[in-house]
Order: structure tokens, then sequence, then C-alpha cells
């Protein structure tokens, strides 16, 4: 048996078809997915004209950072593989940093330096084939131990010592435009609402004085496993084996690759994280919930503890749901959920 899906939208919202006029939204496909922007302001004209800003600055990012097609990470990875220095914009230096001290904070199992290996594994187009990667050339490359460690920033200029190194920010990038997303809105006068990019979602005020309420994407059945009601600020990552993954002899191969050994990580399902308020809440809902799924079963808490991250829901290879004592309380479902303490 042979699958594919390209993407899925892994935050589902909730409440009928119909949205009042004062809601304005738009979707796009940026990044590789899905993204909706839904704004509650009752002058639609500055309601519709923010969202078209915001959109035109995820396209924007889509297009300058996009590691397989030409643009400006796209050269870096050429420079690095030629073992020369490149003269980067000051903003992707900037996301370099970032996205270095975010894989130090997370043991480096998420690791934007891992290109190659998506590259051989072939995740990096939107569409795949059902195989596996040549054993050899996948040993050889984890022999050369890529990682976003390897680079040197200098200023601007970025360097490094490993010529194994490529980077991919797929894992990044989408929490970033929503930390971006939401400073666009803020600075157009829009206090009021909700941005999803392919199931990363940050919610702005509120629906009309209502929370806005999204619901958890089941991992393995239609609809949603729970709904979550959103405080102001908050953002939500979801890392799941469903969204982009083909299936081989009966086995499925999820897109997302353990750098320790180069392997779909094929314990968990689904891992969504919340976080609270903050400058780079949605940075952090992308980012981190990548390592608390690639952990696995006997590590992942203690992953979650090392990143501050308390609110946290994952659905094991078997299909059983833990979840943390803390969002426990705020999720409805009539799902059974094993409840993790600290």
């Amino acid at each position: 048996m042979r699958k594919f899906l390209s993407f899925a939208l892994l935050l589902l919202f909730l409440g009928g078809c119909q949205r009042p006029p004062q809601i304005q939204q738009q979707e796009a496909y940026v990044f590789g997915t899905r993204v909706e922007v839904l704004v509650a302001d009752p002058d639609e004209a500055k309601g519709r004209h923010a969202i078209a800003t915001v959109l035109q600055e995820f396209d924007r990012m889509h297009r300058g950072y996009h590691a397989w097609q030409p643009s400006e990470l796209y050269r870096l990875n050429q420079a690095i593989a030629r073992g020369e220095a490149f003269a980067a914009s000051e903003e992707l230096a900037v996301f370099v940093r970032d996205a270095q001290a975010l894989a130090r904070q997370g043991g480096h199992l998420f690791d934007p330096g891992i290109g190659r290996l998506i590259s051989l594994w072939g995740f990096q187009s939107d569409e795949f084939k059902a195989q596996l990667p040549d054993r050899a050339a996948l040993d050889a490359l984890i022999r050369q131990k890529p990682s976003i460690a390897d680079l040197r920033v200098d200023g601007s200029t970025i360097a490094s010592r490993n010529p194994a190194v490529a980077l991919d920010f797929g894992g990044y990038l989408k929490g970033v435009a929503l930390d971006r997303a939401a400073e666009i809105l803020k600075r157009e006068g829009i206090h009021n609402a909700l941005i999803n990019i392919g199931g990363n979602v940050m919610a702005l005020g509120s629906k009309h004085g209502r929370k806005w309420k999204i619901g958890i994407q089941h991992p393995r059945q239609p609809g949603p496993l729970a709904a979550l009601e959103l405080d102001d600020g908050e953002a939500i990552g979801t890392s799941g084996d469903y969204q982009r993954f083909f299936e081989l002899d009966g086995k499925r191969y999820p897109h997302l690759l353990d750098p320790r050994n180069g392997w779909p990580a094929t314990h968990t399902r689904a891992v969504t994280i919340v976080m609270p308020r903050g400058a780079r809440s949605g940075t952090l809902s992308d980012a981190l919930s990548k390592p608390i799924f690639i952990a696995g079963p006997a590590q992942w808490q203690q992953t979650a503890q090392a990143l501050g991250v308390s609110q946290v829901l994952r659905v094991d290879a078997d299909g059983r749901i833990q979840i943390t004592a803390v969002l426990k309380q705020r999720l409805e479902t009539n799902e059974t959920m094993e409840v993790i303490r600290p």
C-alpha cells in the first residue's frame, strides 16, 4: 500500500461554516501548507487590508527562505557545500543565530541543519515517492553529523566547518511567521484575529467577546480529538506523522527525522503544545514541538520540562493519549487520556 499526503490542516476551526459578517477571512498556500487568517473587526475594509498585508509578508518570507528553490537560503546552502563563506542579509543571520539557540535548547533533536537528510528521504518536495533512501548514502551522511551548530555567524557572514550541512527552515519559519503576523496586525490596528499556518495557530484577542475556539486534529480519524479555547496571545504548535508521510510495505514513514540516526521517528503519532502569550510564542510553538515529538516515550516528558513547556498532548504509536495535567484541565474531549504530572 502506498499513500501520499502533501499537507493537512492539523488544527480545525470549530463552530460551523457560517461566520458573522464582522469576520474577515482569507486563505493562501505558502510554506508548503494551507494558511488562513481570520480577523474580527467591525471595519471590514481595515480587516481585509490587514490580512492582505500579512499574506504579502508570508509570501516574501516563503520566497526568501525556501531551501529548495532559488532564494537567499538556497544560495547559502550552495556556499556551504562549496566550503565558502556567505554574506547574508541581517535578517537571515538573525534567523540562523536564533535557530541555533533553539536547536541547542532542544538537545539538537530539532536541527534545521539536516536539510540533506530531508532531501535523501525526498521530503523536500510537495509530492514524494514511497521509497527508502539509499542506505549507503544515508549512513555516510550520518557519519558526517550535519548540524546547524556547525555554522559560524560573524556579523552577517555565515560559514560552516562541515560541508554536509544544509539548512531547511521548515520546522522553524512557520512559527516566526506567526509572530510576524501578530506584529503586523497590531500595527494595522487589529486586536482580534486568529492565524493558522498549517496547524500552527496563534490567537489575538477574542471573537466578538468570546475566546477563539479550535480543534486539535485526531491523527488517525477525521475530525478533532479535542477542543480548546485560546487566551489572547497564546500559540499552538502541532507535529504529527499524518501531515507529510508515505507508506511502504505497511509501514508509515513520516517527515519528522531523528538527527541522531537519520530515520523517521515512528514512536509518536502527534504532539501538540500550547505556549503562553509572549513576544516569541509563535516561534516557540513551532520549534519546540519537534524535539518533544522526536524524543520518544522514554524522554519526551524530560525534554518538555527542560524546554519549559508545561502544556503538552502526545499520542503515541499505539494511539494512547498522554497529556500534562495543566492542559487536561482546559480541554474539551471525550477521549480517554493518561494524565502526566510533573
